[in-house]
């Protein structure tokens, strides 16, 4: 089964005063109030308690330790593997991520307490398809595992970003982009999403339609009511959502167009769709759906969301902890992590990721049961 696809183009801003480090000073020693010196570090303070506070520091520091000792002592294990046999290494790494994926949407919704409203189509469990989605920022594409979990999507959602996405820290200069290339083909510029880049959409869905491997295309519009994070270091200053709304919009790929120039023009009338969606909500009552529901119903039940993110929580905290002791008591636990952080690194150098080698393995073991079909025949 073909995994359902999150093609992502960025949108827009808005940040906000975030919450930070509570520092005080009780005085300074031997130095004059006065003093340039002495209470000079009361600024210094006020401006380390602008840059960093203890919800973001939590917060990134469990989901890079989770991601670090899980790729180091649950994943590496595996990697022979993908030599042997591609499609097991695939079907057990899989789920291997897709348990680290509800440790920031436990972490969001637990300990910070973000809201989550679902409304529109919904998604058909098990069903094939490629997700466009608008990005209000560069942590849309994590905040969408609080809507994929509810539909059992975690475990074969795979992201395509926007290299931009990647280095533009902030909205400004893509925007400047957007209205650059608005201007060059003549388009309207719009205020609440950029244009998309038609020709990765096209080519995704040309290509899972030529192998019978699409089912539907997802189009979902994100919006934040309140308060919007941009980027990570909106997260480390303690910035998280309160309120995140999707609306899903699911088109069966029998309505789909045929030809590559009417499929671009398809993408781009979505996101003249979303766009005046967008409007509506930020300008009006802020949400898409007054019942705050979609057509089709989670396959998880908010208990059952709830249990997972407990258990998330849990395992993985605990697994950290695990690891450090470990760390700490057995040189061969020590070297292990060592060598598996060389191999990551020099794969990455050489090849390119460990996904190139993936794809790699599956060609030649693909080649080569095609070569032995037709000999048998």
């Amino acid at each position: 089964m073909s995994p359902p696809i999150a093609a992502a183009w960025p949108l827009s801003p808005g940040p906000r005063l975030h919450e930070g480090l509570s520092l005080r000073l009780r005085g300074c020693a031997g130095v004059g109030a006065g003093s340039p010196g002495g209470c000079g570090l009361l600024p210094l303070l006020r401006r380390l308690r602008a840059m960093v506070s203890w919800k973001g520091i939590y917060f990134l520091l469990a989901l890079f330790l989770a991601s670090f000792f899980g790729s180091i002592f649950m994943l590496s294990p595996f990697l022979p593997l993908m030599f042997v046999s591609p499609a097991w290494y695939r079907w057990i790494t899989d789920r291997i991520v897709a348990t680290w994926l509800t440790l920031p949407v436990a972490l969001l919704e637990i300990v910070f307490g973000a809201k989550v409203v679902i409304t529109g189509d919904g998604f058909i469990p098990g069903e094939r398809s490629v997700i466009i989605m608008n990005h209000r920022t560069r942590m849309d594409w994590m905040f969408l595992w609080n809507c994929l979990l509810r539909y059992s999507y975690l475990r074969l959602e795979k992201i395509c970003l926007k290299s931009s996405l990647k280095s533009v820290p902030g909205f400004a200069n893509t925007k400047a982009r957007s209205n650059e290339f608005a201007e060059k083909n003549g388009l309207r510029k719009y205020k609440y999403v950029l244009h998309p880049r038609t020709t990765g959409f096209t080519f995704v869905v040309e290509r899972l339609r030529e192998g019978n491997n699409l089912d539907a295309i997802h189009d979902i519009t994100v919006a934040y009511p309140q308060n919007i994070p941009q980027t990570e270091k909106h997260l480390l200053n303690g910035n998280f959502p309160k309120e995140i709304h999707f609306h899903v919009h699911r088109y069966p790929v029998q309505t789909l167009p045929t030809s590559r120039e009417e499929l671009q023009l398809w993408c781009q009338k979505r996101w003249e769709e979303k766009e005046e969606r967008l409007q509506l909500f930020y300008e009006g009552e802020k949400y898409f759906d007054v019942t705050g529901r979609s057509i089709i119903p989670p396959c998880k039940s908010e208990l059952r969301v709830l249990v997972v993110k407990c258990i998330s929580l849990l395992y993985w905290t605990l697994f950290t902890l695990a690891m450090f002791v470990l760390l700490y008591l057995y040189s061969f636990v020590r070297w292990y992590c060592v060598t598996a952080v060389v191999i990551f690194v020099v794969q990455q150098k050489i090849f390119g990721g460990l996904e190139i080698i993936e794809l790699a393995r599956h060609r030649y073991f693909n080649k080569r049961q095609n070569g032995y079909g037709r000999k048998t025949e």
